[in-house]
C-alpha cells in the first residue's frame, strides 16, 4: 500500500478560516486540445509549506546551500489526502533522499556517458584555470605598466623640450639673421630629430621585450576560446542525451523526453530537476490528484530569490512543460473538497518527521496503516494559521491580471501620468509593477502593457529606459519612432540628468561623494549584480545625504551611468556606501519593509520635438 504524509497538526488551526482562494496558478496549455488547465497555490497550501520551512530549520543541513523547495498536496482514489515534499536539483549532493520525492526517471540510462563527460568538464576546467593563471600574463602586465610610465616621462621631457625650441627659435628670429640664424636653426631642428630617434629606440626596445609575451599570451587566449567552445559543445551533448532520456508521465498516462516537450533545441540546464515537474510526474505515476501545490526557497539567498518566499513556475525550465504535465487532470472546482478533507474524518498528523526514517524513499510522508505516525515537526513547533478575521487576499496576484487568454491586460489601475503630448508620455511607476512584459503569461502587467490598453493610439508606444520592478518613479515613453530614437540617444550620451531618492538601512559616515566601481552581471546568477575589476563596466554615482532619520539616512543619488542594479550595488557594497537601500533583500538588507525604498524622483532631458528642456518630478511616496 502507498504511504503518505498526513496532513498539518491542525489542532492549533482553524482551516475553514483560511482563504482558500488561489495566490497563484501553475497553467499551461494542453498541448493536444489547447485547453487552460490550472492548479492553484493557495493561502492553505503556503501554510502547509510553512511547516516544511520550520523542519527545515530545525536541521542545519539544509543551510548549506540555497534552493527550492516545493509541496503538492494530492487526493489518493479512496479520497484520503496527504502532501508529497520535493528539492530542486541535489540535496547535498545527492539526488535520491530518504523521504523525498526522487528525481524523473531516465538519467540512469545516462549516468556512464555523463561520468564521463563530467570528467572531461573537469580536466578543461583545470586546463582553463591553468592558461588564465600563466605566470606570464602577470609578468606582461607589470613589464607593460613599467613602459608606460617610462613613456609618459619621456613624452613629458619630449614635450618641455620642444616648448623650449620653440622659445628659442621666435628669439632667434628676432635677433639674427642670414647664415647665422640658420645655422641656429638647424640646431634646434636636430635636437627635435633626435628625440624622434630615441621615441622610435624606447618603442622599439618595448616591442621587442613584450612581443614574445603577448604572443605566448594570445596563444594562451586561443587555446582557451577553444577549451570553451569545446566545453560547450560537450555540455550541449550531454545535455541532449539526458533531455532525450528523462522521461515525463501526465494525468492522461502519456509519456514524453523533456527533448520533444520543450519548445526549442536549447533546453536550459536544469530543466525537468525543479520541484513542480518532480512532484506532478510522480503524482501521475501513482494515481495521486494534486489539489493545491507551492514552491519556495530556503537557504542562501540567490539572485532575486529569498529564503522563505513563494515563487510561481520557473519560467524558462518549468512554464513550458506545464501544459504537458497538468493534461488529464480534473479542472473541476477543487478548492472546496480541499477543505473538506481537512475538516473531514481524516485523523490529523503531524507534518514532518523528527527522524530520518521516512518511508521507502518515496518522498511520499506516511501515514502508517494501523501503525503510530511518527511526529514530523519538534513537538514546540505549533504552526497557528489565524482566525480568519485577515482582509481577503486577490484572486490573482497583483502581477497576473490576465483576461480570458486573449494576451489583452485589463486596466486594472489608471497610471498616474505627470507629462503627455503627442510626442511622448510620462507616468509615476509604482513599486511592484513591470515596466515592460515579461516573456510569460503570469508577466504581463505592466506599465507598458496598461498604457497600451489605455491609450486611444499606441501603436507606435515604446518604453525608453527601464526602472526595476520594486523602484517606483518617473518612466518615459515615445509615442512615435522618431522621438524614441532621439531620447535613447540623450540616454545613451548621458544627456539625461536623473535624481533618486533612496533611505538606507543604515548611516553612512560622509556626507557626499562619488562612488565609482565596475559591475558585472554573472550570467549563471541573473539578475544579481555584482563588482568585477576584470570584467566589469564602469558606473559612475554621485551621492548626498539629505536627512539623518535616526537609524537610517535619507540620500540623494545622482547616477552618471546607467548600469542594472547601479545604484543598489553602489549602495550595498562595502566599497561604496557599504549599506543596503531599506527593503532591498537581493542586496542584503534584512530589517522589515515594505518595499524597495528607491524612487526615480527627478529626470530632466531637452524635448526632441520642441527643443525645450523639460523637467520632470514626482513626489517620493516614502
Amino acid at each position: 500500500m502507498l504511504e503518505f504524509h498526513a496532513l498539518l497538526d491542525v489542532t492549533d488551526c482553524h482551516w475553514e478560516s483560511i482563504d482558500s482562494r488561489p495566490n497563484y496558478w501553475y497553467e499551461g496549455r494542453c498541448p493536444q486540445t489547447g485547453e487552460l488547465l490550472r492548479l492553484p497555490r493557495t493561502r492553505m497550501s503556503e501554510e502547509l509549506a510553512r511547516g516544511l520551512m520550520q523542519y527545515l530549520a530545525a536541521d542545519d543541513s539544509y543551510d548549506r546551500e540555497g534552493k527550492m523547495y516545493g509541496i503538492l498536496l494530492v487526493e489518493m482514489p479512496s479520497g484520503e489526502q496527504g502532501i508529497l515534499k520535493a528539492f530542486s536539483g541535489l540535496l547535498n549532493g545527492c539526488s535520491i533522499v530518504e523521504g523525498w520525492v526522487p528525481p524523473i526517471p531516465g538519467r540512469d540510462r545516462v549516468a556512464f556517458e555523463e561520468a564521463r563527460t563530467l570528467t572531461q568538464l573537469e580536466a578543461m576546467k583545470q586546463e582553463l584555470i591553468a592558461l588564465n593563471q600563466l605566470p606570464q600574463r602577470q609578468e606582461y602586465e607589470a613589464l607593460f605598466r613599467e613602459f608606460e610610465v617610462q613613456m609618459q616621462v619621456l613624452s613629458d621631457r619630449h614635450r618641455n623640450c620642444k616648448l623650449q625650441r620653440d622659445e628659442k627659435r621666435l628669439l632667434l628670429c628676432q635677433t639674427l639673421a642670414a647664415e647665422t640664424l640658420e645655422v641656429a636653426l638647424e640646431k634646434l631642428n636636430q635636437e627635435s630629430r633626435l628625440e624622434g630617434i630615441e621615441r622610435r629606440q624606447f618603442k622599439r626596445q618595448r616591442d621587442e621585450t613584450l612581443q614574445p609575451l603577448k604572443q605566448l599570451i594570445e596563444a594562451a587566449d586561443l587555446q582557451m576560446r577553444a577549451l570553451k567552445q569545446r566545453r560547450k559543445e560537450l555540455s550541449r551533448e550531454l545535455q541532449t542525451q539526458m533531455h532525450a532520456a528523462y522521461t515525463l508521465v501526465n494525468f492522461l498516462g502519456k509519456s514524453g523526453s523533456l527533448s520533444s516537450l520543450m519548445p526549442t533545441n536549447s533546453i536550459p540546464t536544469g530543466t525537468g530537476d525543479c520541484c513542480a515537474p518532480k512532484l506532478l510526474h510522480y503524482a501521475a505515476v501513482h494515481n495521486l490528484k494534486p489539489l493545491a501545490m507551492a514552491e519556495f526557497w530556503w537557504g542562501p539567498p540567490s539572485g532575486d530569490k529569498i529564503q522563505e518566499e513563494f515563487y510561481g513556475a520557473c519560467g524558462d525550465r518549468c512554464q513550458p512543460l506545464m501544459g504537458f504535465l497538468l493534461s488529464g487532470l480534473a479542472q473541476n472546482p477543487i478548492l472546496s473538497n480541499i477543505n473538506e478533507g481537512l475538516t473531514g474524518g481524516l485523523e490529523a498528523q503531524p507534518l514532518l518527521p523528527t527522524s530520518n526514517n521516512i518511508s521507502c524513499g518515496t518522498g511520499i510522508l506516511p501515514v502508517a496503516g494501523g501503525q503510530e505516525a511518527q511526529p514530523l515537526l519538534p513537538t514546540n513547533h505549533h504552526i497557528s494559521c489565524g482566525t480568519g478575521g485577515q482582509e481577503a487576499q486577490p484572486l490573482l496576484p497583483t502581477n497576473h491580471h490576465i483576461s480570458c487568454g486573449t494576451g489583452i491586460l485589463p486596466v486594472t489601475e489608471i497610471l498616474p501620468i505627470i507629462y503627455e503630448d503627442k510626442w511622448l508620455i510620462a507616468v509615476n511607476k509604482p513599486s511592484g509593477l513591470l515596466s515592460v512584459p515579461g516573456r510569460y503569461l503570469e508577466n504581463q502587467d505592466s506599465v507598458f502593457s496598461r498604457l497600451r490598453n489605455f491609450l486611444p493610439d499606441s501603436f507606435n508606444l515604446t518604453v525608453v529606459h527601464r526602472l526595476d520592478l520594486e523602484t517606483s518613479g518617473i518612466l518615459l515613453l515615445a509615442q512615435d519612432k522618431e522621438t524614441s530614437i532621439q531620447l535613447r540617444q540623450q540616454f545613451a550620451k548621458k544627456q539625461v540628468h536623473k535624481v533618486y531618492e533612496a533611505v538606507l538601512s543604515g548611516t553612512v559616515k560622509i556626507d557626499a561623494g562619488t562612488i565609482e566601481l565596475p559591475l558585472w552581471g554573472d550570467p549563471e546568477n541573473r539578475p544579481y549584480q555584482q563588482v568585477n575589476w576584470e570584467c566589469g563596466k564602469p558606473s559612475v554615482t554621485r551621492f548626498q545625504v539629505m536627512a539623518r532619520e535616526g537609524i537610517c539616512d535619507r540620500v540623494e543619488f545622482l547616477p552618471l551611468t546607467g548600469r542594472t542594479h547601479q545604484l543598489r550595488v553602489h549602495a550595498a557594497d562595502v566599497r561604496g556606501l557599504g549599506i543596503p537601500i531599506l527593503g532591498d533583500r537581493l542586496y542584503g538588507c534584512r530589517d522589515a519593509a515594505k518595499r524597495l525604498h528607491l524612487h526615480a524622483r527627478e529626470l530632466s532631458f531637452e524635448h526632441p520635438q520642441l527643443g525645450e528642456k523639460l523637467h520632470l518630478q514626482a513626489e517620493t511616496p516614502f
